[in-house]
């Protein structure tokens, strides 16, 4: 059997040891694996390698993508989906391993339904928004990675007595704000999932930073909204509708200077938290999902995404894990609620 993996989206720690793994399960059965570079791009451009275990064995370690990766989406382009599906059928491919987020996913199972492409799906998101799944590899890397910094923004803020207003990934999901923001003792934490408003935070502040408790840290999802207004940087999109999210931390923390007397300070902790090499956690899950993901090739499951259950790895549809992104449930809002000041 010829299988194809590629890497599609934004890049997260793990995403290599997903690539090792389906490798070494693939060779041992005597079958051949086709990298695709660039994600879907390099499906419509050809530009593939031949991957070899012995040659990738100690990227498990190693950040981002050795395959390289785009957003770019074939049903932006004409007869993308036609292209895909006829350089597959080329390079005789039997089975293609599709590892992203939920635009990368949602390709897959349009490509799975449109043109019946062989796709197995792995679940890749710093972000924690895909359905189906207990879980993202990529975020628990991310978070370590984004609890670790704030601690260091912690003490600076404590030497100088000031707030500390620190935006984090999350584009409709508060995932990475919540879970990093618990672990760091953060002092007020805004996802996109409960609106707020900017008077209260200002109170809160006054508060807090005004009867001498300092540092005051607040963590922020870069899509949590403002007044009803989410704050972006620049109109451009990409080519699945996303505009670039930047400065909602700077917003709240000149709004914050402006109403008080006290000194604030933002800080982004955006591409600094998705790169680096990926954590015990990631490396392990990353490794059980390549695996699983050629089994399912081999056992002839398609269309389907490699989740985790509990402790299980098992087979989901790709439309349940595409067809809802997964936010942060209010059992768990009450947390933020619980440590609050």
């Amino acid at each position: 059997m010829k299988i194809a993996v590629l890497t599609g989206g934004g890049d997260c720690a793990g995403l290599n040891a997903v690539i090792r793994a389906v490798v070494k399960r693939a060779e041992d059965g005597g079958d051949t694996v086709i990298g695709i570079r660039r994600g879907w791009a390099g499906l419509l451009d050809l530009d593939t390698v031949e991957l070899h275990y012995d040659e990738i064995d100690e990227t498990i370690r190693m950040g981002g993508t050795i395959l390289k990766t785009s957003r770019k989406n074939p049903y932006k382009i004409k007869d993308g989906p036609e292209k895909v599906a006829e350089n597959l059928h080329k390079m005789g491919v039997d089975g293609l391993i599709a590892i992203g987020g939920d635009d990368t996913l949602g390709v897959a199972n349009k490509l799975w339904k449109d043109k019946g492409i062989k796709v197995v799906g792995v679940p890749k998101t710093i972000d924690n928004d895909l359905s189906g799944t207990d879980v993202t590899f990529g975020f628990y890397s991310a978070v370590e990675e984004a609890m670790r910094m704030i601690d260091n923004i912690y003490s600076t803020g404590k030497s100088h007595d000031r707030v500390m207003v620190v935006e984090v990934m999350g584009r409709h999901a508060g995932w990475i704000a919540l879970v990093a923001g618990i672990a760091s003792g953060a002092h007020l934490i805004l996802t996109p999932e409960k609106p707020f408003k900017i008077g209260d935070v200002i109170e809160f502040v006054k508060k807090r930073h005004g009867s001498g408790k300092t540092p005051t840290v607040i963590v922020i999802a870069e899509g949590t909204p403002i007044e009803g207004k989410v704050i972006a940087e620049g109109a451009k999109v990409d080519e699945f509708g996303h505009v670039r999210m930047r400065g909602v931390g700077k917003y709240l923390a000149e709004r914050i200077e402006e109403a008080t007397e006290f000194e604030v300070r933002d800080v982004v902790l955006g591409h600094v938290i998705r790169g680096g090499s990926p954590n015990a956690f990631d490396r392990f899950l990353c490794t059980r999902l390549g695996v699983a993901a050629v089994d399912c090739l081999r056992s002839g499951k398609y269309g389907v995404m490699v989740a985790l259950r509990g402790m299980d790895i098992v087979p989901i549809p790709l439309e349940e894990a595409v067809g809802k992104l997964k936010t942060v449930p209010e059992e768990l809002l009450e947390l933020t609620e619980i440590f609050k000041g």
